[in-house]
């Protein structure tokens, strides 16, 4: 999924909940603290990250057993809206 941005970055939580992956802020946190959430393929745990256009955010939300139940990835582009 692709989700495009008119600014030059945007923080890394935002951007989950914008992309509509998840229905909360609190939820898009949350996944950053437990470590669901990869940035360019490294783990991010700062929410506030900063994220801009070219980077690739997957997340990999985990049950109970730590098995990866749904999968997930955003690329971030720059564009305006007409």
């Amino acid at each position: 999924m692709q989700v495009m941005i008119n600014t030059e970055y945007i923080k890394l939580d935002q951007l989950i909940k914008l992309s509509g992956m998840v229905q909360t802020g609190g939820f898009a946190k949350q996944i950053i603290a437990d470590g669901m959430v990869k940035l360019n393929g490294n783990y991010e745990l700062q929410r506030g990250k900063k994220i801009r256009p070219g980077d690739l955010i997957e997340i990999e939300i985990r049950d109970e057993s730590d098995k990866i139940v749904e999968k997930h990835t955003i690329e971030v582009v720059f564009g305006q809206e007409e």
